[in-house]
């Protein structure tokens, strides 16, 4: 576009479908011209496999065909046959799968691993004032435990009763949230350790750093409660830190997109085409995987129990595992909203959350979620100004 093109658009020229196929555009020419990743000579660029895989994403999302509203009519049935046409491609190609440890996705030495179709590199000690480093999470590391600061993106208290599992291993869909997690009685999926930290339970897998006091870790945890979110963040002696002040980042990559989360959208798109079966090994695959991860995480710290599915009922059944997976799987690693959103269910699971958690939470007692609103954040005033009033407002904004 031009500059005079730029001043004159307004973000209601094309329709939600006509802008994802712009996007899908994009995605196309990269997987036309990109080398395969076997043939990408260069660390951390994109290759044809990222390009199918965020292509898969894109179709994914399109196919939720949805109102102005952010409500689901109806679902593109040939969007979703692509998805799996995509990732049967990038299977086949072989060079992209599961590393065999959960944990090591989370490491500074195992980045850029098999797993990892597309991350961003991170570095330290490269020119740069402060190191092209993880300034996204800076604020998330404990306030104790030779960290520094802030405490944010605590885990709720649902999400850690959502890794329980009953005598079978499989989730306690229904009860999960009818009583808070007990650590000397309630079994677990193991992954619940690898993504949170809490009292009693070594922090990144050393077991000469146990989170003893957790309350001592936490910014105000009469109110937030006393859980840390681990994933984004690396051991205190890590060589991977920078320190800016109190604020703590490290030079791991960002992985924005996991071979797991791909697997799961070929689930997905297999389950809205009434295919489940199919779905059904996809999803025993990433469990069996989470069963074989407990190496590092220590002796007696948890009941781990996780078990796979025999069958599906139905397809009802089938999605609730896939969305249960995906949360449990891609726990605060930032996706979870946008399934929700996508899913167009985003209003009934966020109220059915806050019902409960705002008995245990002061802080969300004034919370609520408005379908057809929340779903998107409001454009800028300023943008809004600048474009001259071509822009128009979200809705309910």
């Amino acid at each position: 576009m031009t500059p005079e093109q730029v001043e004159t658009a307004s973000n209601v020229d094309l329709t939600s479908q006509e802008l994802w196929d712009k996007i899908a555009a994009d995605f196309r020419f990269g997987v036309e011209n990109l080398p395969l990743p076997q043939d990408q000579a260069q660390v951390g660029r994109a290759d044809r496999d990222a390009a199918r895989a965020y292509l898969a994403k894109t179709l994914l999302y399109q196919a939720y065909v949805q109102d102005e509203n952010h409500q689901v009519t109806s679902i593109d049935s040939d969007k979703l046959e692509e998805v799996v046409s995509l990732v049967d491609d990038i299977e086949e190609n072989g060079h992209y799968g599961l590393v065999n440890d959960y944990a090591e996705n989370f490491l500074w030495e195992f980045e850029n691993n098999r797993e990892s179709v597309f991350e961003i590199q991170r570095s330290r000690e490269d020119g740069s004032p402060d190191g092209r480093g993880s300034w996204g999470v800076a604020l998330n590391t404990p306030m104790a435990g030779g960290f520094g600061c802030c405490g944010f993106h605590v885990p709720t208290d649902n999400f850690v009763n959502a890794f329980k599992t009953g005598a079978d291993g499989l989730p306690l869909f229904d009860t999960f949230n009818d009583a808070n997690y007990d650590a000397s009685s309630d079994m677990v999926d193991p992954r619940l350790d690898h993504t949170v930290g809490m009292e009693d339970k070594p922090f990144k897998y050393d077991e000469d750093l146990i989170i003893e006091d957790g309350d001592a870790w936490a910014r105000n945890p009469a109110t937030y409660g006393n859980f840390v979110s681990m994933k984004e963040l690396e051991h205190p002696d890590c060589e991977c830190r920078m320190q800016n002040g109190p604020f703590t980042v490290t030079s791991k990559n960002t992985i924005l997109v996991r071979y797991a989360d791909v697997l799961l959208w070929k689930a997905e798109a297999l389950i809205e085409l009434n295919r489940e079966d199919e779905a059904l090994p996809i999803i025993n695959r990433i469990r069996q995987r989470a069963a074989g991860s407990t190496g590092r995480l220590g002796n007696n710290f948890s009941i781990y129990n996780i078990g796979t599915y025999s069958d599906f009922a139905d397809q009802d059944e089938a999605r609730q595992a896939l969305r249960w997976e995906r949360r449990l799987e891609l726990g605060l690693e930032g996706h979870r909203f946008f399934d929700l959103v996508r899913w167009g269910v985003a209003k009934e699971t966020l109220d059915a959350y806050l019902e409960v958690e705002q008995t245990r939470k002061e802080y969300l007692t004034d919370a609520e979620f408005t379908a057809g609103k929340h779903e998107y954040m409001p454009i800028p005033q300023q943008q809004i100004n600048l474009s001259g009033g071509a822009y128009q407002q979200n809705p309910g904004y």
